[in-house]
């Protein structure tokens, strides 16, 4: 199967990756959903974007120790430097995620749209400033703006929250356009990211998938399915680009 994949890509125009909690499972970052999921530890409530406003800092003592002390210290995997090593390639044109962890951008990927947002930059609340949240001591609960001392809140989707315009419109564009969608880690199940896939089928994209069990595209949409760990399958779909390469 992996040889099939491999001729779809090498044959495609233009090659989308869409990655899922999947992807991110091996550089320690559990899913939010499932066995092992968050949200069987953690009650969400703190990720609604009413409880936040209200609950600052309750919400923020939850929020620094997931996604800044623990989640911080997640480093790439072999599958998200595969798909950095594919763009270079010029096997990949894009990667649309739904995660929220910069692990592909710090892979080495380049052209990469955030469906979810972003855990590494805080925004505030009342004069929209940007601030890298690598440059915030989080000592302090919760964080303020520099600029006019507003509530600083990390610039990822809570829950309530619409899904940033750009991210939405580049991957609507890159269904459109994509010959081929190569889908890792990623179940289907969260709405309205999931239909991106869905509507890449519906203009004649080829449907790669790669995850550890079915997911909801598998007998609906996907063409190639290849049954594994995402940084397993990556590094032989690498593998075997190059040497077709040759």
């Amino acid at each position: 199967m992996i040889n099939k994949a491999v001729e779809i890509i090498r044959e495609a125009k233009r090659v989308t990756a869409f990655t899922g909690a999947g992807i991110s499972v091996e550089s320690g970052i559990p899913p939010f959903r499932g066995e092992n999921g968050l949200w069987n530890k953690y009650d969400p409530v703190f990720l609604d974007i009413n409880y936040f406003l209200k609950n600052p800092k309750k919400a923020w003592i939850l929020i620094k120790e997931i996604f800044y002390d623990y989640f911080g210290e997640a480093k790439p995997n072999e599958a998200h430097k595969a798909l950095a090593e594919m763009e270079k390639l010029n096997y990949l044109q894009t990667v649309i995620t739904q995660n929220i962890d910069n692990l592909h951008q710090e892979a080495g990927s380049n052209k990469v749209y955030e469906y979810h947002g972003t855990s590494k930059n805080l925004i505030c609340m009342d004069c929209n400033n940007n601030i890298l949240s690598s440059n915030l001591d989080l000592k302090t609960l919760p964080p303020k703006c520099n600029q006019c001392g507003g509530l600083l809140k990390p610039d990822f989707i809570f829950f309530g929250e619409p899904i940033p315009e750009l991210a939405q419109t580049k991957s609507i564009l890159e269904s459109k356009n994509s010959d081929v969608f190569i889908l890792i880690g990623t179940t289907g199940e969260i709405m309205p990211a999931s239909m991106v896939p869905y509507l890449a089928k519906e203009n004649n994209a080829k449907i790669i998938e790669i995850n550890i069990s079915k997911s909801n595209y598998t007998d609906s949409i996907t063409d190639v399915f290849l049954q594994g760990k995402a940084t397993l399958i990556m590094s032989d779909l690498l593998k075997e680009l190059k040497q077709a390469r040759k």
